[in-house]
């Protein structure tokens, strides 16, 4: 990832977490992984843990430990009702929001 395209994902992480949370709970490092097969570069522990906080603090995502077998007990995240609501409508305004995007960097906006 270009140190251009960073600060971009920093705006769009909590929707990419919103995302990866749909699909299964998961778990930091399991988070990191699939950010990262994404393509999305590796993503810092400082970086992913506040976004996550602030997923929880606005009840967007719970959270669980479970044991492990390899180390201490894992923190879970999972996605709430209201998390699911909330990623309807940000992929709605996201879906609108690339579209002028796209229409500015291909000069077809008037």
């Amino acid at each position: 990832m270009s140190e251009y395209t960073r600060p971009w994902l920093h705006g769009l992480l909590e929707l990419c977490l919103l995302g990866l949370l749909a699909q299964h709970r998961d778990y930091g490092l399991g988070l990191t992984s699939r950010l990262e097969e994404a393509g999305l570069g590796v993503i810092p522990g400082g970086t992913l843990y506040p976004a996550l906080l602030r997923l929880e603090t606005t009840g967007l995502v719970a959270t669980s430990r479970e044991a492990s077998t390899s180390g201490p007990p894992r923190k879970y995240f999972e996605l709430t009702d209201a998390g699911r609501t909330a990623l309807e409508a940000r992929r709605a305004e996201w879906s609108t929001f690339s579209g002028r995007i796209d229409s500015l960097l291909a000069g077809s906006h008037t």
